[in-house]
């Protein structure tokens, strides 16, 4: 399983900054691809995400980027950007291409130094990316990610990258839907079947038993409740959409947030999930929902599974 490198056409590079504990991601889509979003975060960090009204005139996107450094970090998208313009890859016009490139970005600065990726580090996670297996844990955009911050970053967890592919059956076989997920959520991570917190807030920073972060919120624990955390996904298929079954189809993927972290889409969360469509392969949309929320919700377990221990923070990879 390669994770989203599965969807042909869809290639992924991560570049990686362990000194100041930030990095991006890059998702290319060199032929261009369909896309859609689903925002539901409160503390959005983002760019270029009106590109993906279905009321806009461009449908195909040629890359989406995930960062860390919050806001600041958006700038790693002109970095892609300009790769992209290099390659010739782009919407064209009559004074040469411009590559359509939303981005989205993660709040790290508390967690190393408070550097954010500029633009070089955005172009050399293009350069870097390729469709070979989907690095994890911590990698690209989830080099800084923790989550379980209910009592502050001092009791939080690392968390990082996952990526993961659902393959569909019956008439949809060979249709596939896959994820990947830059986690740093102010909840825990959570077993999707079981609803065993996996990762998340510690009862102190020296111990390793976990507590319920959303019990403790109700319970009145606001410790991180800083707008400093966010959720992204990017889920790609190979199934042919319409610009509006993509935002369709990224509604119902987020329901794997919903299963995975807990808990979600809160206040100090800037969630969002995009979506690609790359590929002439034909399955129904609710069925594809369904594969995307399963393939959300082991990303983003992967991405707590998958980060080792760093920057002060335990992990579990």
């Amino acid at each position: 399983m390669n994770g989203l490198t599965d969807i042909d056409g869809i290639l992924v590079g991560h570049a990686t900054d362990l000194d100041a504990w930030t990095g991006c991601t890059a998702i290319l889509c060199p032929e261009g691809a369909v896309a859609g979003l689903d925002q539901r975060g409160s503390a959005t960090a983002s760019l270029q995400t009106d590109l993906l009204n279905p009321l806009h005139l461009n449908d195909r996107m040629h890359a989406v980027v995930l960062t860390g450094g919050s806001a600041y970090g958006l700038e790693a998208a002109f970095g892609v950007m300009r790769y992209l313009r290099e390659k010739k890859i782009g919407f064209p016009t009559s004074a040469g291409v411009v590559p359509l490139v939303p981005a989205a970005a993660l709040y790290d600065l508390g967690v190393g130094k408070p550097v954010s990726p500029g633009r070089e580090m955005g172009e050399a996670a293009a350069r870097a990316a390729s469709s070979a297996t989907v690095g994890e844990g911590n990698v690209g955009a989830g080099t800084g990610a923790s989550v379980g911050k209910v009592f502050g970053l001092s009791h939080a967890m690392k968390a990082g990258i996952g990526s993961a592919t659902v393959w569909l059956d019956g008439p949809y076989a060979g249709v596939r839907v896959a994820a990947l997920a830059a986690v740093n959520a102010v909840g825990d991570i959570v077993d999707p079947d079981t609803g065993r917190v996996i990762a998340g807030a510690r009862h102190s920073p020296n111990s390793t038993d976990l507590v319920d972060s959303a019990e403790q919120i109700k319970r009145g624990a606001r410790g991180g409740f800083q707008k400093e955390n966010t959720t992204l996904v990017v889920v790609a298929t190979n199934a042919r959409l319409t610009k509006m079954q993509a935002n369709k189809l990224a509604q119902l993927a987020s329901t794997g947030m919903a299963r995975a972290i807990r808990p979600v889409w809160t206040t100090s969360d800037g969630d969002t999930l995009f979506t690609l469509s790359h590929g002439g392969a034909q399955a129904d949309l609710t069925a594809l929902g369904v594969a995307a929320g399963e393939a959300v919700a082991e990303a983003i377990v992967r991405a707590a599974t998958q980060a080792k221990s760093a920057a002060g923070l335990p992990g579990l990879g």
